[in-house]
């Protein structure tokens, strides 16, 4: 079996969108699929990560991050309205649709990672970059120069759209697939 850093990693905290635009978004995957053969990200569901890939140490369990996020982070009603438009690229190895970056969801990440590290310490850390959220098409497996015309034909879809940021879900780790372990409705 092909060992990687991936199968370390346990859990990840994002926050699932709403089904139309999951469904444009998977478009768009095979879309890359199909013209690119891009499959990596095909096995997760559509969201915006909060909390990148970590491995829970064995003396936690998922339990304990519902815990820490209900407790911590639900209370402080940070659920809000968001914009997507259109899609980015982080050079070529992340195509995305670009999730237009406010406070809010700053202050959501921040609050959600002080929560899971104070309930699980040294099971992650905080990111020290700004917080760009965006919503993955294809990452790792692009083909070198093709992000341009991808981005191109994406863009033509015109996605803008506000979407209700009205969950801190937790995914899990199952197999080789990232599953929405527990939705917590914000």
């Amino acid at each position: 079996m092909k060992q990687n850093n991936f199968t370390q990693q346990t859990h990840f905290i994002g926050v699932l969108l709403p089904e139309d635009l999951t469904l444009t978004l998977q478009d768009c995957r095979r879309y890359m699929n199909e013209a690119y053969g891009c499959k990596s990200g095909h096995g997760t569901p559509i969201h915006v990560t909060l909390v990148p890939p970590f491995r829970l140490q064995e003396e936690y369990t998922t339990e304990d991050l519902v815990r820490a996020i209900e407790k911590e982070v639900l209370p402080q009603g940070l659920g809000f309205s968001a914009h997507i438009e259109n899609f980015d690229a982080f050079g070529d190895r992340t195509l995305f649709g670009k999730v237009i970056a406010t406070e809010k969801w700053t202050k959501l990440r921040d609050e959600t990672v002080k929560a899971i590290l104070n309930a699980c310490p040294g099971c992650t850390k905080k990111d020290q970059r700004p917080f760009q959220p965006h919503a993955t098409v294809a990452n790792r497996d692009i083909p070198a120069g093709v992000t341009t015309e991808a981005l191109q034909v994406m863009n033509e879809l015109n996605l803008v759209e506000d979407f209700p940021v009205d969950n801190n879900t937790i995914f899990e780790r199952r197999g080789s697939k990232w599953e929405d372990a527990v939705i917590l409705k914000i």
